[in-house]
């Protein structure tokens, strides 16, 4: 009787400690650090969770069968044609690979990946020739792919959520680096606001091209913050309790992204300031005339109200030069960051303490996995 006893509680504390295993995954699910999780893969957790969004998206790319030159009965045989093709390729590929016809995938690897990728592409091809509707749709998935490995292969979400909940607490850490660096902004960009050269740029050229201009800005920001981050990684990993379990390539780019989400919050906060600044301050006291004799053309008005008795006109030309400003704040702002001894030191000090949790948690994990027979074997392999 002892002996049942004892085996009863041996069971009750191995399914303690594997409800308590299953938490602590989850606990770093939403601390953005997913990789973590010793035997996580894109194979089984990341692109079989985006399994039905893959799959809806392929049955909705049946529409690129249709061509908008071919009357509506054309079109409508088309994509019933192309939802029975898909459908044909589809259960060909399974049989392939040793599934019913109709079967579902139970792991998405890169033969199923593949075939989301190239089979939707190949209905405007086969209906009508359509080089660049096939074009577009390959591009398209191949985009959708590489944004589920991110939302759910290292936690995008997540990674945003934890970073926003921290961000003023590392402003706060940050404090120097922004007295230093805001005024100069502000001196700089009021200097640029008052000038007609400034607003006939950024008000005359094209909505694709200005829009490209931002984005590259943008991009160039983050080329700079990526040149820190193995140092920032190696930093991280040198002060918290690792349990001894070195971190694997895709635990540091996983950890590495955290670190980019962080700093690029900041820089966007900091944009956004400056954009809402000289909104307001254009708005006040930058009227419609002087716009249009500046830019040399009619204005686009967006909103007008009152203030004080005068009326309070937000142009586009207002929202797109103060929008420039922001960007080069922003571009200025990550340099500042990156030559700053102190700021990294501080702030890479702050998320070092708030990494200590979730790095406790991690090595929690992992003396639950030594001690579960199942999973022992597989994390000292």
């Amino acid at each position: 009787m002892q002996d049942d006893r004892d085996e009863r509680d041996d069971r009750d504390d191995r399914g303690g400690d594997r409800v308590r295993l299953l938490a602590c995954e989850r606990q770093l699910r939403r601390s953005g650090l997913p990789t973590l999780i010793e035997d996580y893969s894109a194979r089984e957790d990341i692109f079989t969770r985006a399994l039905p969004f893959l799959v809806l998206v392929a049955v909705l790319e049946v529409a690129g069968a249709a061509n908008f030159d071919w009357p509506w009965w054309q079109n409508l045989g088309a994509i019933l044609g192309g939802a029975a093709l898909l459908l044909a390729l589809f259960g060909l590929f399974n049989r392939l690979r040793g599934r019913p016809f109709t079967a579902m995938p139970r792991s998405v690897g890169v033969p199923e990946l593949t075939a989301f990728v190239v089979l939707p592409s190949l209905l405007p091809l086969v209906f009508g020739a359509q080089l660049v509707s096939a074009a577009i749709t390959l591009t398209v998935n191949l985009v959708l792919v590489g944004v589920a490995w991110l939302v759910i292969g290292v936690g995008l979400f997540s990674i945003v959520r934890w970073a926003g909940a921290r961000l003023f607490a590392q402003l706060a850490a940050s404090l120097t680096l922004m007295v230093r660096a805001l005024p100069l902004i502000l001196f700089f960009g009021l200097i640029s606001f008052f000038t007609a050269e400034m607003w006939q740029l950024f008000a005359t050229v094209p909505t694709g091209r200005y829009v490209a201009a931002v984005i590259l800005f943008f991009a160039i920001g983050l080329v700079f913050l990526a040149v820190r981050l193995r140092d920032a990684v190696r930093s991280i990993e040198d002060s918290v309790d690792l349990a001894g379990v070195p971190l694997r390539k895709a635990q540091r780019l996983n950890l590495s992204l955290v670190i980019l989400t962080s700093q690029s919050l900041q820089i966007l906060l900091v944009a956004v300031l400056v954009w809402l600044f000289f909104t307001v301050f254009g708005a006040l006291l930058v009227d419609v005339s002087v716009v249009e004799e500046w830019t040399g053309g009619p204005v686009d008005d967006l909103l007008r109200f009152g203030v004080l008795g005068d009326q309070v006109v937000v142009t586009a030309e207002l929202l797109r030069a103060s929008l420039g400003i922001a960007a080069f704040a922003g571009l200025y702002y990550t340099v500042a960051m990156l030559v700053d001894a102190t700021y990294r030191d501080e702030f890479v000090n702050e998320l070092t303490d708030q990494m200590r949790a979730t790095f406790a948690i991690r090595a929690e994990y992992l003396e639950l996995r030594r001690a579960d027979p199942n999973r022992g074997d597989q994390l000292s392999a």
